[in-house]
């Protein structure tokens, strides 16, 4: 029997792959969303750090939708160790500019693009670098030329760092001061409590179709305690609890499925 038909899913549970009007509709990501379309709407910026698998992606996914296109131009880069030459090519490259020249060269292509876009359309852009946490010192400081204009006169583009803890660490460096100070706001996400845990596993199964509570007590208890609470794990743990039971010939997932489970992720 096929794991979808034996579980009554008509989709895959647990994927990645879920459209933000179908996400697990949890209180403190509501309350980050309120927080951040309130930065934009201000022209602000504003630092967004938790740790991995606590849902940050998909949070910049519902202010990407929450955001009208004849308003904003949302652009997303995905940072890793770059000078600050090659971070203001990848800028560059997102806004939809040849990413070429020199790094004084770039910054005020960037920014005229900007400009071009307010003046023109009235389009403001929100630029979103996530994986800030792996960014160079010098390259976060950067970003205090792109967000200068008309000698710090004017609010034209909001900048969003997104990253694990490491990036609040930087922020503290003495050298980078003046950008901490320029963010407006810092937010974070906690993990899932054991209740949220609970109904998270069991939104997951609805939206996949399943009509009856795919996990027992104490395997909701057991994705708590080995998830710890995060998101991303709690799905692994609960993908892989469920080919478990499957392989087993049962329509019901136990605890044992769950420790069955840990052991498959584990290297």
């Amino acid at each position: 029997m096929e794991l979808n038909a034996r579980f009554g899913l008509r989709t895959a549970a647990f994927t990645r792959e879920i459209p933000v009007a179908n996400l697990f509709p949890l209180p403190q990501r509501a309350a980050a969303l309120a927080a951040l379309l309130k930065v934009v709407e201000q022209r602000q910026s504003a630092a967004f750090i938790a740790a991995a698998g606590l849902g940050k992606t998909l949070l910049l996914r519902e202010l990407r939708d929450a955001l009208p296109q004849v308003r904003y131009a949302v652009r997303y880069v995905k940072v890793t160790s770059l000078s600050k030459r090659d971070m203001c090519r990848e800028i560059a490259a997102a806004l939809g500019l040849a990413p070429v020249g020199t790094y004084p060269g770039l910054v005020r292509a960037v920014q005229e693009a900007i400009e071009r876009r307010v003046q023109g359309d009235g389009v403001r852009t929100v630029l979103i670098l996530d994986e800030a946490h792996d960014m160079r010192p010098d390259v976060l400081g950067m970003l205090r030329l792109l967000t200068n204009f008309e000698m710090d006169s004017r609010l034209v583009l909001s900048v969003l760092l997104v990253g694990q803890p490491p990036l609040a660490q930087l922020l503290r460096r003495p050298e980078l001061e003046d950008l901490a100070q320029r963010l407006a706001w810092y937010g974070t996400l906690r993990p899932l409590t054991r209740d949220e845990t609970r109904d998270y596993v069991v939104h997951r199964c609805t939206i996949a179709g399943a009509a009856a509570t795919t996990f027992d007590d104490r395997a909701m208890e057991a994705i708590f305690e080995m998830g710890k609470g995060n998101p991303r794990a709690t799905d692994h743990l609960a993908r892989a609890a469920l080919e478990a039971a499957h392989l087993a010939g049962l329509d019901r997932v136990g605890a044992p499925h769950v420790i069955a489970a840990r052991a498959s992720l584990q290297p």
